[in-house]
């Protein structure tokens, strides 16, 4: 389960071998939620909201290298840190 960022108390990781659609874990504590890349949609789980707009923040500067290390972990290769949100 690598960890891609962290930030404010939120763990950002990808799975090899996931499921479609391209999709990553947002932890927060005991909160968790499974987020698509392309819609920003919940697709699973929950988290407060204030960590959730951080989320979705976060995921909407970094789509492009969400969806690269997404092919990445399709392809088994190691991912990619993405910079945390500030």
């Amino acid at each position: 389960m690598p960890t891609i960022s962290t930030f404010f108390g939120i763990v950002i990781r990808m799975y090899y071998d996931d499921h479609e659609p391209p999709h990553f874990h947002a932890y927060y504590g005991e909160y968790a939620a499974v987020v698509e890349i392309e819609s920003l949609h919940v697709r699973a789980g929950a988290l407060p909201r204030r960590a959730l707009a951080m989320v979705l923040e976060w995921a909407s500067l970094h789509r492009a290298e969400l969806l690269e290390d997404w092919r990445l972990a399709e392809a088994h290769q190691p991912l990619r840190a993405i910079e945390p949100l500030e």
